[in-house]
C-alpha cells in the first residue's frame, strides 16, 4: 500500500520543486528567469557576455569588471493563463485552469570597484519559484491540489580583471527554499470522502556562481558562466486530515508528521556571444545546458509516521535541457536603446512523468524593452515578454484512493518588467 502515498507526496515536493528550478522561463510554476528588466528585453540573449549593468552579478560575475559603481533593482511581473481542455478520468470536479496567480519578483545589485582589477558586488534575487492553487473542486485533486515554491539568494561576489581583454568573477550562492504542497485522497471505500495531505517544508543551501568574459575581437565579446548543484535537506511536517478510522491498519492515520528530503538543484552552464555589428546595433546569442539527469529518484523519510507513511519514493527520471535565445539592441541615439529577442527553452518532463503539478510543454518566448538614461547617472529599463508552450499531455493513471486524471494543458503568459539603474 505504500504507493498510495508514494506519488502525490514525493511528486508533491519533487515534480513541483524541480519544475520551479527548471531551465530558463517567465510564469508561476517554473522557474524565474527575471532577474533584470534589461536582459528581459533580448530575451535574456546574450546574458552572460554583455554586462549591462549591476544585474551581471546573477548573468556573469565576471562582467562586473566593466562596470562603475552602481546600483540597480527593480520588479517583474507575471500573469499566467492556463487552459486545461478534454480532460476526463476516474473522479467526477471541474476543470476551470488558471491556477497560477498574479506575481511579482524583485532584485536588486550593487557593484562597487575596490581597485582597477577587483570588483566588489553583491546581488538579491529569486532564482526560483512557483505559485499554483486549483480549486477545490478541480477534478484532478488527487494528484496535485497546491504548490507553492519560493527561493531567495543573497550573492556576494568577486570579480578580477586579468587583463585589458579578459575578466574571471566568482560568489557563492545563499539560497533559502519554502515550499508548501498540497493533493487529495479519495477514501470512500474506506468510509470516507476526500482527505487532505499537506507537506511543507525548509533549508538553506549553499552553491556557487562563477563565470568568465572576454573580447575575442574589438567588436565581439563571448561569456561563460557555471552555476553549481545547491544540495538542500527540506525538513518540514506532513499533515493528514481526514482519513478515516479504518485507514489506520494500511498507516492512514491523520496526524503531523516530520518529514526530511534530500534534494539536489542542478547545475547549468551558460555560454553567450555579443557581437558589436555597427555603433547602433548589438546583435546577442546564447545557449543554457541544465542537467536534470541528477533528478531520478526522491525518497522521504517521514519521522514518527508507520506504515504507508514512513518512507516514500518516486521515481521521476527528468531529461537534461538546452534553452536558446537571440536577440539584438538597436541604439537610437546616446538616451534611447531598443531592444528585441527570441528563446526557445526544453522542458525537463517527458511525457510519462509529466503531471498537474508540471503540466508544461516546450516554450517559445518573444520580449521587447527599451533603455531610458535621462542622465549620465540614471537609466530606466522597461521590457515585456510573452510566452507561449506546446500543449502538454498529462495522463496519469489510477491508483489506490487516488483517482487517474488525464487532460491537456496549454499555457501563456505575459511579463513586465522595470529596472532602475545608478551610477555613482
Amino acid at each position: 500500500m505504500t504507493r498510495i502515498f508514494s506519488l502525490p507526496t514525493v511528486t508533491a515536493i519533487s515534480a513541483a520543486i524541480a519544475t520551479a528550478l527548471s531551465a530558463p522561463a517567465m510564469a508561476g510554476g517554473l522557474s524565474l528567469n527575471e532577474q533584470s528588466a534589461s536582459g528581459m528585453g533580448t530575451a535574456y540573449a546574450g546574458r552572460a557576455s554583455s554586462a549591462l549593468d549591476a544585474s551581471t552579478v546573477f548573468g556573469n560575475p565576471a562582467g562586473m569588471s566593466r562596470l562603475t559603481a552602481q546600483a540597480s533593482g527593480g520588479f517583474a511581473f507575471i500573469d499566467a493563463n492556463i487552459d486545461i481542455k478534454d480532460a476526463s478520468g476516474a473522479a467526477t470536479g471541474t476543470n476551470k485552469g488558471d491556477m497560477v496567480p498574479f506575481k511579482t519578483i524583485p532584485f536588486g545589485y550593487y557593484v562597487n570597484p575596490l581597485n582597477d582589477d577587483w570588483h566588489f558586488g553583491i546581488g538579491l534575487y529569486a532564482p526560483f519559484g512557483g505559485d499554483a492553487d486549483y480549486e477545490s473542486t478541480f477534478q484532478g485533486r488527487y494528484k496535485g491540489t497546491t504548490t507553492q515554491i519560493q527561493v531567495v539568494t543573497v550573492q556576494p561576489t568577486l570579480s578580477y580583471r586579468i587583463n585589458d581583454r579578459v575578466s574571471v568573477g566568482a560568489g557563492p550562492t545563499i539560497s533559502r527554499i519554502d515550499g508548501t504542497l498540497g493533493f487529495n485522497l479519495d477514501t470512500t471505500l474506506l468510509g470516507g470522502g476526500d482527505a487532505e495531505v499537506e507537506s511543507s517544508g525548509h533549508d538553506y543551501g549553499v552553491g556557487y556562481n562563477i563565470g568568465v568574459i572576454a573580447d575575442v575581437t574589438d567588436n565581439t565579446t563571448v561569456g561563460l558562466t557555471y552555476r553549481s548543484k545547491t544540495d538542500f535537506e527540506l525538513r518540514g511536517e506532513t499533515k493528514a486530515r481526514d482519513l478515516p478510522p479504518a485507514g489506520a491498519g494500511l498507516g492512514l492515520i491523520n496526524g503531523d508528521y516530520r518529514g526530511k528530503l534530500d534534494f539536489t538543484a542542478p547545475e547549468t552552464a551558460e555560454f553567450s556571444v555579443t557581437h558589436r555589428l555597427t555603433d547602433q546595433w548589438t546583435l546577442h546569442g546564447g545557449a543554457v545546458w541544465t542537467r536534470w539527469d541528477r533528478l531520478d529518484r526522491i525518497v522521504i523519510n517521514n519521522s514518527g509516521a508507520v506504515g504507508a507513511l514512513e518512507q516514500l519514493n518516486e521515481e521521476v527520471q527528468w531529461r537534461n535541457t538546452w534553452a536558446y535565445a537571440v536577440g539584438a539592441a538597436y541604439q537610437v541615439n546616446p538616451n534611447w536603446v531598443l531592444r528585441a529577442g527570441v528563446a526557445l527553452d526544453e522542458a525537463p518532463a517527458t511525457n510519462e512523468f509529466r503531471s498537474v503539478r508540471t503540466p508544461y510543454g516546450n516554450r517559445k518566448v518573444v520580449s521587447l524593452g527599451a533603455g531610458w538614461s535621462p542622465t549620465r547617472h540614471l537609466t530606466v529599463d522597461v521590457a515585456y515578454a510573452y510566452l507561449r508552450e506546446s500543449e502538454a499531455d498529462v495522463n496519469q493513471p489510477t491508483e489506490n484512493l487516488r483517482p487517474g486524471y488525464a487532460a491537456t494543458y496549454e499555457t501563456e503568459a505575459h511579463g513586465v518588467s522595470a529596472q532602475f539603474t545608478y551610477k555613482y
